[in-house]
This record gives C-alpha cells, sequence and structure tokens, in this order.
C-alpha cells in the first residue's frame, strides 16, 4: 500500500484490495501496550494507520481503500463516514440493524462492534480501510482490548443471521461501496490481493475495472 501510495500520481487509478488475513494483530500510530492483553503465539504487527489495537484473521474481510480524495470530492471525514454508510448498508440486507457512532469510527450493532476502520492520508490519498467481521472467531479478541474500547463487545454476520460466508459477501460488499462512491461498474480483478481495481471517472460515471 506504501509503495502503491508513494508512486501513484493524477491519472493512477483508484484502488480496492479486499483480502482475509492469517491470524494477526495489528497495533495503530496511536496504540497503547496496556491494551495489548495477552497476544501469546498470535504476532503483533505495528502499523501506520490510525487507531488502536485490532485483530484479523480467517472469515474476516479486510479491505484496503486506495483513492484520491482530490478527484473523488472527499474530505476524510466524508471518506470515513462514506465506508461506515456502505457496511450499514449491507448488514441491513441481511436484517441486522447497525450504526455508526460519533465518538468510535467503525459500525456497532448495540453495544458490540461488527467492523472497524483504521486509515491513513498522505498525499490527499488514502489508504487501509476497513475490517468487517463475516463468521471470523471472536476468541483472540479477548487477548486485547479491541480498537481500545472498554466495555464494548465483539460480534459477527454469521452469528447474526445463523451463517453467511466471505465469498458471499465480498461482492455485495464491493457494490455497496461501489455506490457509496459512485462508480457505475464493477468488474473484479483477482489476483496476488484479490482486489477490484477502481478507474477514474468518465463524462457518463465512474467505472471499476
Amino acid at each position: 500500500m506504501r509503495t502503491f501510495t508513494d508512486a501513484r500520481g493524477e491519472t493512477t487509478a483508484d484502488e480496492l484490495w479486499l483480502t482475509e488475513h492469517a491470524p494477526v494483530f495489528t497495533q495503530g500510530q496511536a496504540g497503547r501496550e496496556e491494551f495489548l492483553l495477552a497476544p501469546g503465539d498470535i504476532p503483533v504487527v505495528q502499523s501506520d494507520r490510525g487507531g488502536q489495537v485490532t485483530y484479523h484473521g480467517p472469515g474476516q474481510i479486510v479491505g484496503y481503500l486506495m483513492f484520491d480524495l482530490r478527484r473523488l470530492g472527499l474530505s476524510v471525514r466524508t471518506l470515513v463516514r462514506n465506508i461506515e454508510a456502505s457496511i450499514v448498508a449491507l448488514l441491513a440486507d441481511y436484517g441486522i440493524a447497525a450504526a455508526g457512532r460519533p465518538d468510535a469510527p467503525g459500525v456497532y450493532v448495540g453495544r458490540d462492534k461488527i467492523a472497524a476502520l483504521g486509515l491513513r492520508v498522505r498525499r490527499g490519498y488514502s489508504y487501509h480501510g476497513l475490517s468487517l467481521n463475516v463468521d471470523v472467531d471472536l476468541t483472540p479478541y479477548a487477548r486485547i482490548v479491541p480498537c481500545g474500547l472498554m466495555g464494548t463487545g465483539v460480534t459477527t454476520m454469521a452469528a447474526l443471521t445463523g451463517g453467511c460466508s466471505v465469498a458471499e459477501v465480498t461482492p455485495r460488499l464491493v457494490d455497496k461501496l461501489a455506490t457509496q462512491y459512485g462508480f457505475d461498474r464493477v468488474d473484479p480483478v483477482v489476483g496476488l490481493h484479490a482486489c477490484s481495481v477502481l478507474a477514474p471517472g468518465t463524462p457518463s460515471g465512474r467505472s471499476c475495472v
């Protein structure tokens, strides 16, 4: 992500990378050691995103949004709110009532967090992004204070719906993000990162390649 962001220019297409990680804790720039309770055998990786510590693992969609904010006419706040709105809309399709919180980025179902956000903006370009708990094992969350939020639980889509998978949810999440950011065509590119490449807009609309 950093290499892509450092090398890109005004004509570089925006990209959205969607993947699943092996079990890992990531610690954001503001991360506090006391929120790492007992990481044990799960590695802790320092990250240059915003936020505190969180967990990534199989069964969770991790999305990296590498957008030219100026070209898309987005402020950092709008970028965050649009990600949250996309996830809220996706969850509503599954009958899950969710919402963002003004005091803590992410998406919540009641008091439980179902999606986390952590971003970085450099030279007007964003990277890092979101993680959405689809059917991830929640056990590792007991080893940390997720996102530094005391008293906040975590949940998954599968627990709230009776079952769903990353393979099923991923294209639906892409569709919600594309709609939210005004891309009118999505052509997934499956490769090293299983990514969808978002091309600059044309007079008739923005396209996703």
